[in-house]
């Protein structure tokens, strides 16, 4: 169900535009994270004045915030070229050694969900990130011998949306690390005025402004947003986005005016009146809404959280009163807890 959420996060395969087209080219060209724009704009700078490569980078934060158009960019500020890879495509330490091996000095190697790295594949990226080398073990039995091969000069640029999955040795190996947060409303309004420009929609300021209020803090959702409420504005009004015709059409999607959708209500709903306010495990959620338990951690919670919705207790979740007053429920005092059990002090 989270694949094909219109808010999803994700990068949806039935995307009707190339994404690529609105990825910025250069630090200058990308909107927000200006604290991280910076930084890697003063490291870029320092290694090619010392006419080196650029230190091991690893992006983290949640999906759909920009951490491979980061990675691209980097590429072009330093003017190399870019191989893109993803740590579950990696299955073999071979298939990492015949990557490493045809780099050419100074190129960057972006992999994607590095977390997701076997740990065997892991083993031989320690030596190639730290001496640029790796070790190879040729044969088998007694007649096996390794051989270590030499590697050019290269940046590895690591993208995770869970950090704490890393192992510390490759966590360590990363000279410079960089944590992308959600994006504030102004800057959305101006990524999706760029991106109305590249693709000709017609878009007032204030239906910019609302859009970017629904969008999540991401720019992938705020350009996904973005097309559908010009299919609704090409059908229903004369192909001009106001603020009152993405209202009808956000409505019309059933994203509410928190970007919250069905499932992300559907969530509350059962916390609330399943589980009378929680606290509930995150086993028994998952199977209460018919989703799996990385689904619910790694694309619903963050947002839930961020907004004040629900708290994570040792117990479990809980929803808050924010969560009982957005859904028009009125909020009902919990239960004192002490220790193992619970009474009702009124």
């Amino acid at each position: 169900m989270a694949d094909d959420r219109l808010i999803s996060p994700e990068w949806l395969e039935q995307e009707d535009y190339p994404e690529s087209s609105l990825r910025p080219l250069y630090l200058d060209d990308y909107i927000g994270q200006d604290k991280v724009k910076e930084n890697i704009r003063i490291f870029i700078s320092a290694a090619q004045e010392r006419n080196e490569s650029l230190d091991h980078v690893l992006l983290s934060g949640p999906p759909g915030l920009g951490k491979t158009t980061l990675a691209s960019i980097v590429a072009n500020e330093i003017g190399k070229p870019i191989r893109k890879t993803s740590g579950p495509a990696i299955e073999r330490p071979g298939d990492l050694a015949a990557i490493l091996t045809n780099l050419e000095p100074g190129e960057i190697l972006f992999i994607d969900e590095i977390h997701r790295l076997n740990r065997t594949v892991e083993e031989v990226l320690y030596p190639a990130m730290e001496d640029y080398v790796i070790d190879i073990v040729i044969g088998k039995g007694p007649a096996a011998r390794t051989l270590r091969l030499d590697l050019p000069p290269f940046t590895l640029i690591g993208a995770t949306t869970r950090p704490g999955l890393l192992s510390s040795p490759l966590r360590d190996r990363f000279g410079i690390s960089c944590r992308l947060d959600y994006y504030t409303e102004e800057d959305l309004s101006k990524i999706i005025t760029r991106a109305a420009g590249i693709l000709s929609i017609n878009i007032e300021p204030e239906g910019a402004a609302e859009i970017a209020r629904r969008s999540r803090g991401t720019p992938r959702v705020a350009n996904r947003l973005l097309k559908r409420v010009r299919d609704y504005a090409m059908v229903k009004a004369d192909a001009r986005i106001s603020k009152e015709v993405a209202d009808q059409a956000l409505k019309m999607m059933e994203i509410d005016e928190w970007g919250l959708d069905m499932v992300d209500r559907m969530i509350l709903e059962a916390i609330i009146h399943k589980f009378q306010g929680g606290p509930v495990g995150l086993e028994t959620l998952a199977a209460a809404v018919s989703e799996e338990q990385d689904t619910l951690t790694d694309v619903y919670e963050p947002y839930l959280l961020k907004m004040g919705l629900i708290q994570k207790t040792p117990r479990g979740r809980i929803a808050t009163e924010l969560a009982y007053r957005h859904l028009g429920l009125k909020h009902t005092r919990p239960l004192e807890s002490d220790g193992l059990f619970a009474w009702d002090k009124e």
